[in-house]
């Protein structure tokens, strides 16, 4: 067998796995769509059934959502937009200032602040709760977008990227800003931040993404119904009082659509933008 041979089984080997690979990644969504169209007896009385049949198949499930007068969905839905694109611009602006200091400067106590940010990193929530809730009661901001956005803002997570990042960027384009008049914030924003653009999508998607499906710290900061986000109104559904599978799944279908948007306009620099950051340390 000669080599051309070997690459073409081998590219056919590579593409059965991963035709296998999004078959189980699919199924659940392309499960869980139709299930959303179904009323939640039928659900019950045949189990997993993924043949398409019209006749019980129906929108009312999203009507209930959206135009029941008694649902909070559409405020569920509000909160997690605003929250999570605010969450998503200041962490990104913040953590790529960070990381840009830590990856371009030399200056001393640089390798103690990295330290400090990837023991912070490996911290669980768990031992920050506590604390954090103290400060954000002191701080007057208990069931708001704030006490909801500030505590992770900055994020230990997209500070190492950046940094990574920025490492493998020459300095020459810092020099040559210096020898036009720059400031260092204008080197920054005029001259870093487009090289930086790949680690600002791929960062985009994962900041978004986390604070999307986020729900232990936003269960302990909001109070109302009106208040809650996503993950959190949609797990109200379940209860010992009863389980409303009709809103819960037609809710959880609605709420993957942001993050596939964001994932489809940063896709291009989502492999870009994790490859570069990763190559050099």
């Amino acid at each position: 067998m000669g080599n051309r041979q070997k690459k073409i089984w081998l590219s056919v080997l590579i593409l059965l796995l991963f035709l296998v690979v999004s078959f189980f990644v699919l199924f659940p969504i392309y499960y869980i769509i139709m299930a959303s169209f179904k009323p939640s007896q039928e659900l019950f009385r045949h189990g997993l059934d993924l043949r398409i049949i019209p006749a019980s198949m129906s929108l009312d499930n999203y009507k209930l959502v959206l135009f029941d007068k008694d649902s909070y969905y559409l405020y569920w839905y509000r909160n997690s937009l605003v929250i999570c694109a605010l969450f998503t611009v200041a962490s990104l602006f913040l953590s790529s200032l960070v990381g840009y200091g830590l990856g371009a400067y030399n200056f001393k106590g640089r390798n103690l602040i990295f330290v400090l940010v990837l023991v912070v990193m490996m911290m669980p929530l768990e031992i920050l709760m506590l604390p954090l809730y103290k400060l954000i009661v002191d701080m007057r901001i208990i069931n708001t977008y704030a006490g909801v956005i500030l505590p992770f803002v900055v994020s230990p997570i997209a500070i190492f990227f950046f940094r990574q990042y920025v490492g493998g960027i020459s300095k020459d384009f810092m020099d040559a800003g210096r020898i036009d008049g720059c400031t260092e914030f204008g080197i920054f924003f005029r001259i870093m931040m487009p090289l930086m653009k790949p680690a600002f999508g791929a960062m985009a998607i994962l900041l978004a993404m986390q604070n999307w499906n986020s729900l232990i710290w936003p269960l302990i900061v909001l109070r109302t119904n009106n208040m809650f986000t996503l993950p959190i109104g949609l797990a109200s559904l379940l209860s010992p009082y009863g389980n409303n599978y009709d809103m819960l799944i037609a809710g959880a279908v609605l709420a993957i659509i942001p993050i596939v948007i964001v994932f489809l306009f940063n896709q291009r620099s989502f492999i870009s933008g994790l490859t570069a950051g990763g190559v050099k340390g």
